[in-house]
């Protein structure tokens, strides 16, 4: 599939807002968090301003944005819709506990009144059915192998989850509140993304390939047995056309080789690293420096990986162009 930077910031970009937005709304309201309110309106500031950039993102990939709205009228049928109704309705929890946290309880020590922890842990809630239903999107579709499997909504979920604790450490760390918890925090999720994302490389390069040339064009059998296999003879077109563009990208196998050593190092490797020395340093300015170059490197990490997810998708329709196998 052709990989468009819009959805791929779309995707990034969100998933890190969700991702802190949902340990904002957990931890928050006990008291694990600054009661300071200025860290508050930070950390909701950046959660939401990345939710609202990635959605801004997804508007421009439309042919037509200023129809977006209607897209939410599907949501019996479409995880799409249900992508946009879920992301509209996260704002109104998520509002409510930005104002009980900051207003009524940040100011007085942190804590959690009744109002804070229980539109958090819904504002928590309805961002992780957020990214599901992002994951969703993809793994519906039966006609893309690499996406249609269980392995594609715990990637995304686990990806969410790790990003958005790299950036929470980072916040603690620039505002001089770093803890050991959310370093470790940060090291267990990057171990859980890391895990979700190899299961899914590896179910990708191992699982069977579900249609083949031979099944496509039903010549690969006839009533008495096997015929041969099927090749074609003639491109079926002069030129690219919109199919071949959208759904025929093709990338090297050594591109792909070296993007997966980009993503592991990025994503994973140096985040870890650099987490794990945030956490010998203690807090202080050092403490501080690390966590923020490891939500950097993984956010640069987490770009290259959501290239590759649309890069190496094979749609089934390129066996009518001659590839032998989706």
């Amino acid at each position: 599939m052709h990989p468009a930077f819009s959805i791929i910031f779309f995707t990034s970009a969100a998933g890190a807002g969700y991702g802190l937005l949902a340990l904002l709304g957990l931890l928050a309201p006990f008291g694990l968090l600054p009661a300071s309110p200025l860290f508050g309106v930070a950390a909701l500031v950046l959660a939401l301003g990345l939710v609202v950039a990635g959605l801004l993102s997804s508007l421009a990939h439309l042919g037509r944005p200023e129809r977006a709205w209607r897209a939410l009228s599907q949501w019996r049928s479409s995880w799409l819709s249900r992508e946009g109704v879920a992301a509209v309705a996260t704002f109104l929890p998520a509002g409510v506990f930005a104002i009980a946290w900051i207003v009524l309880t940040a100011g007085s020590g942190g804590g959690g009144s009744g109002v804070a922890g229980v539109a958090g842990w819904i504002t928590a809630a309805m961002a992780a059915v957020t990214v599901y239903c992002t994951a969703m999107i993809y793994a519906s579709l039966k006609p893309i192998r690499q996406w249609a499997n269980p392995w594609v909504p715990r990637s995304y979920l686990a990806l969410s989850l790790m990003t958005g604790a790299l950036l929470l450490n980072a916040l603690l760390g620039v505002a001089g509140q770093a803890v050991g918890w959310s370093s470790l925090l940060a090291l267990a999720s990057v171990g859980l993304g890391w895990a979700a994302k190899e299961g899914h490389w590896r179910h990708c390069a191992t699982a069977r390939p579900v249609s083949t040339a031979e099944t496509a064009t039903g010549l690969g059998h006839n009533g008495l047995g096997h015929i041969g296999r099927v090749r074609l003879l003639d491109a079926p077109h002069s030129e690219d056309n919109y199919l071949l563009k959208e759904m025929g990208f093709r990338v090297g196998r050594r591109h792909a080789v070296r993007l997966r050593f980009i993503t592991r190092l990025a994503a994973f490797a140096l985040p870890a690293a650099l987490s794990l020395g945030a956490l010998a340093a203690g807090p202080g300015a050092l403490s501080g420096t690390l966590a923020l170059l490891a939500a950097a490197a993984a956010a640069l990490g987490v770009i290259a990986e959501r290239w590759l997810f649309f890069a190496e998708a094979k749609h089934t329709v390129t066996l009518f162009y001659g590839a032998g196998e989706a």
